[in-house]
């Protein structure tokens, strides 16, 4: 069986120590805003679109730094994790994945105004560390990942400060 593979982007928006979760319907789970790359995008764009379209937020992504030049291309800044996921498994076959660009991202407040057909505001839920860690049904990724970003975002804002 062939594997079909598409490429998705998350993003851990975090804003004063906490991250955006909400609660998937189609998956029965929370988790972080995203969801799968245009053809015409990069990662680190559909991050930025499927946060705005999901969660009406505007979120400045964390920047890594690159150092790599090119005479015919561009080194793209790395997500934070690159995650593959099994989507659908038939008879011990994996048919479907998702390549999973994941991003940490800072968001200016806390004001959701999904756009028209995506998830409903009261959906989404603010967690904070200690949140993560003691609310039941969250995956250990979502907690350490989640945990992770409100750090690093963290860090960085000191670092600006």
């Amino acid at each position: 069986m062939e594997t079909t593979r598409h490429f998705t982007a998350t993003t851990y928006v975090v804003h004063d120590g906490e991250c955006l979760l909400h609660d998937h319907d189609r998956l029965d789970m929370l988790l972080p805003p995203g969801g799968h790359l245009d053809r015409d995008e990069l990662p680190r764009e559909a991050a930025v679109r499927e946060v705005r379209e999901e969660t009406g937020l505007d979120v400045t992504l964390l920047e890594p730094e690159t150092s790599v030049v090119a005479d015919f291309g561009r080194e793209l800044p790395s997500a934070e994790h690159t995650m593959l996921y099994d989507v659908d498994v038939f008879d011990g076959a994996v048919a479907h994945q998702h390549i999973d660009f994941v991003y940490y991202g800072e968001a200016a407040d806390r004001t959701l105004a999904p756009d028209d057909g995506e998830r409903a505001i009261d959906r989404w839920r603010w967690f904070s560390p200690d949140d993560l860690r003691t609310h039941d049904g969250l995956t250990e990724e979502v907690v350490a990942l989640g945990t992770e970003a409100i750090e690093r975002v963290g860090s960085e804002r000191r670092n600006r400060d």
